[in-house]
């Protein structure tokens, strides 16, 4: 089988995961189904694993770095959903210092400080192999505080 089939038949089967349920919630929304995120929360922090495939990579054959923002994004946005309610990105910053190819990858948000009105967040993105992969900040606006 060529990278072109092998493409389509992961890319099948990654469209097909995701159209399993009409589901749009936390934890379990169509854009994190497709792509394979397992959303869990420990001390906390928001963990997202995924495994990189073919289908998520830029010509350059490693992980597209609009997957690398959207994972991080997801990790920070749950984390404050999780803690403090739906809230919205203002902005969001990402460096990407290395590539990551077909693997297991795992993002880790966390609070940087949490306001009265403001909440800045980060993301660091891991790579099988431990090394740091990518990070990043990002400024949040609580829509419906819990408390």
């Amino acid at each position: 089988m060529n990278d072109q089939e092998k493409i389509r038949d992961i890319g099948s089967s990654m469209l097909a995961e995701a159209a399993k349920t009409a589901e749009q919630e936390f934890g379990s929304f169509y854009l994190s189904r497709f792509l394979g995120f397992k959303i869990t929360y420990k001390n906390d922090n928001c963990f997202v694993n995924f495994r990189s495939k073919l289908p998520m990579f830029n010509p350059q054959g490693t992980l597209h770095g609009g997957i690398i923002a959207t994972a991080m994004d997801v990790s920070m946005g749950h984390l404050l959903h999780y803690t403090t309610g739906s809230g919205a990105t203002l902005e969001m910053n990402v460096k990407y210092l290395l590539p990551i190819k077909e693997e297991d990858v795992v993002c880790k948000g966390s609070y940087l400080k949490q306001g009265k009105t403001i909440e800045f967040l980060q993301s660091h993105m891991y790579r099988s192999d431990g090394k740091l992969a990518a990070y990043a900040s990002a400024t949040w606006i609580p829509l419906n505080k819990n408390s």
